[in-house]
């Protein structure tokens, strides 16, 4: 638990640098852009092609895989089933969906695996899922809804595999499966370049809150609500229950499971919803609101089963 609350405490310092940084303005207008850009291209596809690269793939297939995509499929499928009842569109429906459902495990799942769960490859199988089946099923979705996308379909499909953190992450794990050892040249700069990842990413969502609106103001009250219940709640709760009664796990297995089903809304949902001019102020609300929430949640989780 002291372990937990130390990587926490962590977290939370580079954090409210990250926020004086940008209220500071040391950094300019394009400080968090730059951060971010950084950590997505360039630090977090080299910090997980590092730890998978060297990983155990049994840590990577395993029944915490299957708890994370039935978790996953509830919660969305709670909000489909309101969001259809209400009359809330396809495409709204689908961005409040992914707003319950898909996890930030990469600008916050990283850092969180790193100095709390004590392995950055513990999230690489909530990543993998969500970048190759998740995303392009909502991203198809929305093309159909939207008539936006005009690319051939399989075309489309393939968008998350020119993803970098989504690349770095498939290289490591075929170099783990191939059992092959690079040369200490190759390994030595990437890790440095991994190194970068943790700090960017807080440092950069640090900077991001700085002048921030009050949510919960407008006509996306209720979907935002759910979304964020669904998030930060059921979720995790629908974990624990499947980690622990269904597939027995117990311990740091399942401490695994429950922290990184109870992660935030992930960042890139606001971009999905900008990109197809639907549920923009839902997923921006849900995001905010269920980061927030993950803390208190977080640091409950680990008291029950740190």
């Amino acid at each position: 638990m002291q372990g937990v609350l130390s990587g926490f405490a962590v977290i939370a310092v580079v954090i409210g640098v990250g926020y004086l940084i940008g209220r500071r303005g040391y950094l300019g207008d394009g400080g968090r852009e730059v951060l971010t850009k950084l950590a997505f291209h360039v630090a977090s596809p080299a910090l997980l092609f590092t730890t998978l690269a060297q990983a155990d793939l049994s840590v990577i297939f395993s029944n915490r895989l299957l708890v994370t995509a039935m978790s996953t499929a509830a919660a969305a499928g709670v909000f489909v089933a309101v969001g259809a009842v209400r009359g809330w569109g396809v495409g709204r429906t689908t961005i409040g969906a992914l707003c319950s459902s898909y996890v930030n495990s990469g600008n916050l799942g990283i850092p969180i695996a790193v100095y709390v769960l004590g392995d950055a490859s513990l999230v690489a199988p909530v990543l993998l899922f969500q970048l190759v089946g998740v995303t392009p099923v909502a991203l198809t979705v929305l093309d159909l809804a939207s008539g936006g996308d005009k690319r051939p379909l399989w075309q489309r499909l393939l968008t998350p595999l020119r993803n970098p953190i989504a690349l770095g992450s498939l290289a490591g794990v075929a170099v783990s499966a191939s059992g092959l050892t690079l040369p200490g040249p190759l390994m030595d700069p990437l890790t440095l370049f991994g190194n970068m990842s943790v700090p960017a990413v807080l440092l950069a969502f640090g900077i991001s809150l700085r002048g921030s609106t009050l949510p919960l103001r407008g006509a996306e009250r209720a979907p935002v609500l759910l979304a964020v219940a669904l998030k930060s709640v059921f979720q995790p709760l629908v974990a624990w229950v499947l980690a622990a009664g269904v597939f027995g796990l117990h311990g740091a297995l399942l401490l695994d499971v429950v922290v990184t089903s109870a992660l935030p809304a992930a960042q890139n949902l606001f971009t999905y919803a900008s990109s197809y001019r639907v549920g923009e102020v839902l997923a921006r609300e849900a995001i905010l609101l269920s980061t927030v929430l993950a803390v208190p949640v977080l640091v409950v989780v680990a008291a029950l089963l740190g």
